[in-house]
């Protein structure tokens, strides 16, 4: 009762979307805009259910091992996009650029996974909303848009986003983690954790290191 409690608090935002006549409602979040090395990761979410066994909510509330179960679910019981930038954009462009085309490219990939009757009806992207986490959001796609602070604590959409972004990009970590185990990846998944500033003076910077975010020489 206290999950279905806590989800049907959280789709506030899309039932708001429902009455404003929009059919198709799609959660957008990031992970990884922080971390001193590897990607940003963006995730789609357009659920077709709302009730779940597992907790649905800010991905950084919840255990690894219980986001590995809710992103099952959310594969079980929706549609999913991924965007995935590269640490060499991120350097060139900057991260918020970075981010926004991650989510623009998890938006585009989402659709692709639709329906083709859907993607073909008549006003389909007049009639899809996008809720995305945060203040701000740039893009070229026609879709409507709905930015909603700390949206991954108040729209159910979007947490499921934040769930399935921060468990696809903790597992890339976990493979670079294999290539470059001297940084420990597996442990902080790129974060600037004091293990990590500690690995970078000794070891130098990796190729997944953003340039613009630490120097080899920076103290710990």
């Amino acid at each position: 009762m206290e999950k279905q409690t806590l989800h049907a608090h959280m789709l506030m935002h899309e039932r708001r979307a429902k009455r404003d006549g929009y059919h198709f409602i799609v959660g957008v979040d990031e992970a990884g805009r922080g971390p001193l090395a590897g990607p940003v990761v963006a995730a789609a979410v357009l659920l077709q259910e709302t009730q779940f066994q597992n907790r649905i909510c800010d991905s950084k509330k919840i255990t690894a091992l219980q986001r590995e179960k809710a992103f099952f679910e959310i594969f079980e019981k929706g549609f999913v996009g991924i965007g995935m930038i590269c640490e060499k954009v991120i350097d060139e462009q900057n991260i918020l650029r970075a981010t926004f085309y991650a989510m623009n490219r998890a938006v585009v990939d989402l659709v692709s996974h639709l329906p083709a009757t859907w993607q073909t009806q008549e006003g389909f992207q007049d009639k899809t909303c996008l809720l995305v986490d945060g203040n701000l959001f740039k893009t070229d796609l026609s879709y409507p848009y709905r930015t909603i602070i700390k949206g991954d604590n108040l729209s159910l959409s979007i947490a499921a986003a934040s769930i399935v972004a921060k468990v696809f990009r903790d597992r890339i970590l976990m493979i670079y983690d294999q290539i470059y185990p001297q940084y420990g990846f597996v442990r902080h998944k790129g974060y600037g954790t004091e293990e990590h500033r500690a690995a970078i003076l000794q070891h130098g910077l990796s190729p997944i290191h953003r340039k613009t975010y630490v120097s080899p020489h920076e103290p710990v």
